[in-house]
């Protein structure tokens, strides 16, 4: 049973102009009216633009509102999801602070980079009814860069105060941690381009007063899954439902991050050096893989960034690392960076150009772009796969369109950050709105979730952009 991350399919200016306002009428003449929103990724702002609440429904059609009540409280007023619980669920309505997507509240200190950040706590006070399935969740977003349009690029950490019926994170249980005065199950996770870790509260509970979320952080920054030069972005509370959900609740909440005098560094200033060494231990026709010497430093190394073209594109607690998602026949030049526990950076090690195989199948190219396949996520009977769409223009991308065959049959239930259709095996996925601007030599991804039956067999893609 599987949890998979959230991806969401709108701006906020574009959820925004298609929410569904509905006023209701306050339960005294000095209270605020409620104010809800019907519409799938509708948003609404909460205590002055100091949080926003959004709907976040991204994986079902059936009807989802989310009612503001005045402060931070607010509830899940309509919804009766029926998913199954081994795969994703149907919707993670929530209350965030910070930066979301590009989208960022007022006075929120956010982002931060994680070696810099002095305190996070947060209050907690949530109604749970006592049936359907769904789980009780912080998301909190960690990018490389101080803000991002699109989806983060670092870590997702989830932190589960309680669930039902079920439900389990993504990835598999790797630890336990007594982090923040509690004691926690932690998964971990890799998806194609973040790293996920969550931590299950044993037991559980239905309300929190000043949990020391930057201990949990200090936590996988240890455990390597959290590079501390990346950068707190936001945090999210809220339910991930896949069965029921009307009557989730939050009575009230707060979350407040600062600055400090970092996390672990204290006053280190001296960068690990370089590594050494770089070399290509092997390739296909959309993957290369990295080894290297590692560095050292005089307290010590917690990871290393690597560059494609100068361009982050992962992170790795060892020596290794495998970049997938590339064009067949294609040449790529890669660098890497050492990074100690006060975020210093090294200088680069020797460059290395991998040159991938030659296409036979999951990736494909056409005018202007191409496309790759990987299969994120596999259960009996379903599946997630994340489709990777690449400009391989000299100008930026207006749209594009990526087509592919299924070769076992394999049928598509939904999908995000694309439109997409089938007839028979034969799949058409059209950008939306709001990215179908790609810049040259830059990617965007969507996602597709199906069921399968005897196997599931990787698709070649072809991809045409205008």
């Amino acid at each position: 049973m599987v949890a998979l991350p959230k991806f969401k399919a709108a701006t906020a200016v574009a959820a925004l102009l298609a929410a569904l306002l509905i006023p209701f009428a306050g339960a005294g003449g000095a209270q605020a009216a409620d104010t809800t929103t019907c519409a799938p990724q509708g948003t609404l702002p909460v205590n002055n633009g100091e949080y926003t609440l959004q709907a976040n429904e991204w994986n079902s059609s059936l009807q989802q509102c989310v009612t503001s009540s005045g402060g931070t409280a607010w509830s899940v007023s309509t919804a009766n999801f029926n998913l199954g619980t081994s795969g994703a669920p149907a919707t993670y309505p929530s209350l965030y602070k910070g930066c979301h997507w590009g989208a960022c509240t007022t006075g929120s200190n956010l982002p931060i980079q994680i070696s810099s950040l002095g305190s996070a706590t947060s209050s907690w006070s949530t109604v749970q009814p006592a049936s359907g399935a769904y789980d009780v969740a912080y998301d909190l977003w960690i990018n490389s860069a101080p803000t991002t349009a699109g989806q983060p690029d670092g870590t997702e950490i989830m932190i589960w105060l309680n669930s039902r019926g079920g439900v389990q994170p993504f990835g598999s249980q790797t630890g336990t941690s007594s982090a923040a005065g509690h004691s926690w199950n932690v998964w971990t996770g890799q998806q194609t381009s973040w790293k996920i870790i969550s931590y299950v509260l044993q037991g559980g509970g239905t309300s929190f007063s000043n949990l020391d979320v930057k201990a949990l952080i200090n936590d996988a920054v240890s455990r390597g899954s959290v590079n501390p030069a990346h950068y707190l972005i936001d945090a999210e509370a809220g339910f991930e439902i896949w069965q029921g959900g009307q009557g989730l609740a939050t009575s009230s909440f707060s979350f407040n991050a600062t600055s400090g005098t970092g996390g672990g560094g204290g006053g280190d200033t001296q960068p690990p050096t370089a590594p050494s060494n770089l070399a290509v231990s092997g390739t296909t026709s959309s993957s290369a893989a990295l080894s290297w010497t590692g560095s050292t430093d005089n307290v010590g190394v917690t990871g290393y960034n690597v560059y494609r073209g100068g361009t982050l594109v992962g992170t790795a607690t060892g020596t290794s690392y495998t970049d997938t998602g590339l064009s067949a026949s294609t040449g790529y030049s890669y660098t890497v960076k050492a990074v100690d526990a006060a975020g210093n950076l090294s200088a680069a090690s020797n460059s290395v150009t991998a040159t991938t195989q030659a296409g036979s199948g999951g990736g494909g190219s056409g005018s202007g772009c191409a496309a790759s396949l990987a299969v994120t996520n596999q259960w009996n009977p379903g599946f997630t796969d994340t489709v990777t769409v690449t400009n391989r223009g000299t100008s930026a991308t207006h749209g594009w369109t990526v087509t592919w065959t299924w070769p076992n049959g394999q049928q598509e239930t939904s999908a995000w950050n694309a439109a997409v259709s089938q007839s028979g095996s034969a799949v058409t996925a059209t950008n939306l709105s709001y990215n179908g601007a790609i810049a040259p030599g830059a990617n965007t991804t969507f996602g597709v979730q199906g069921s399968w039956s005897g196997s599931n067999g990787v698709p070649s893609l072809s991809c045409t952009a205008s």
